[in-house]
């Protein structure tokens, strides 16, 4: 019988959480997608602009890559996800996935302290904020989780299509701004 947190045969393999004490913002994803776990790297999509909008609002000083995800440490940065099974999109995710994500995602913020948790997308603060009804927009959150301040980035997935790269950008820079206030 395999051990418990064995991938099923065919599974793809989960990714690696890159967090140190002391991190001061942990970025967030909902699940690696397919290419992330095959690379072993976070934000792994050709046309994800994740690496390049953190150079680019001077949020790392820089150009870091997808194989580069293991240095965000050094920059007091951290990446996890909510759910950790890797899937082609978010539609096959189970209501049980999230509810466990949830509160495994809650107990990292509450042992790491960071100082804020980028929610990288709106659905990924819908998904650990599910009572939320109102309408969400980009930036600073009046949610915490513990002390930790929740800040909400556009997903820069190039199938995102609800936000420009300017507006991207501009979200970047704000939680540049917000971390040296």
């Amino acid at each position: 019988m395999p051990h418990p947190g064995t991938p099923k045969r065919g599974a793809l393999p989960p990714l690696r959480d890159r967090i140190r004490p002391g991190v001061r913002v942990l970025f967030v994803g909902i699940n690696p997608g397919i290419r992330s776990s095959q690379t072993g790297h976070h934000f792994a999509g050709p046309s994800n602009r994740f690496w390049l909008l953190l150079y680019a609002s001077g949020l790392v000083p820089e150009r870091l890559t997808l194989e580069h995800d293991d240095r965000l440490p050094e920059f007091r940065f951290g990446i996890t996800n909510i759910v950790a099974r890797p899937t082609p999109g978010i539609d096959t995710l189970t209501p049980a996935e999230y509810v466990e994500g949830r509160l495994k995602l809650r107990r990292k913020i509450l042992k790491n302290k960071p100082k804020v948790v980028a929610m990288v997308g709106v659905t990924v603060f819908r998904a650990m904020f599910p009572g939320r009804k109102d309408a969400v927009t980009l930036g600073i959150q009046s949610e915490r989780i513990g002390e930790t301040a929740v800040f909400v980035l556009p997903n820069p997935s190039g199938r995102n299509a609800n936000f420009t790269c300017a507006e991207m950008l501009a979200a970047f820079r704000g939680l540049r701004r917000y971390l040296v206030r």
